[in-house]
């Protein structure tokens, strides 16, 4: 059997981002770039977004963010718009949820958007009645179980 001469595995590989969470510069949108926010995942290295500006297109996933950066539904992206399809764009880069809102309150996106900030961001929220989703029970309900 040959001898193994690379460096290790693939859990050695999958380990290769971790100098990502770094502050990085907040990238502002330039001319032919657009906000998106992201509808939906279809698969293949595409997405459905809808921009600021008003229209939803469909978008591609670079092949140099592909399998490296993870996009969900309800992200910040940015996207690059096409000259000769106003109906599809390619996505430059994506917001982690910090710069998101860095550039909520810079006024680059608009009030009316609602940032997914990942599980514990949306529970707060959702609305000031979280005590509906709860059942309560008296004392003597217990004691009959």
């Amino acid at each position: 059997m040959p001898k193994n001469k690379g460096k290790g595995g693939k859990n050695r590989k999958r380990g290769k981002n971790e100098a990502d969470d770094e502050k990085r510069e907040l990238v502002f949108k330039e001319d032919g770039q657009e906000y998106a926010q992201v509808l939906r995942m279809l698969g293949n290295g595409r997405c459905e977004a809808m921009c600021i500006d008003g229209t939803k297109r469909l978008c591609h996933i670079r092949g140099k963010m592909h399998k490296k950066v993870w996009i969900a539904a309800g992200d910040i992206i940015l996207v690059g718009l096409r000259d000769y399809q106003d109906d599809k764009a390619d996505v430059i880069l994506k917001y982690m949820p910090d710069e998101a809102r860095l550039l909520k309150a810079y006024g680059e996106l608009p009030e009316s958007t609602r940032l997914n900030e990942g599980i514990a961001g949306g529970i707060d929220d959702e609305d000031d009645g979280a005590g509906d989703n709860y059942i309560e029970f008296e004392d003597e309900d217990i004691d009959k179980i």
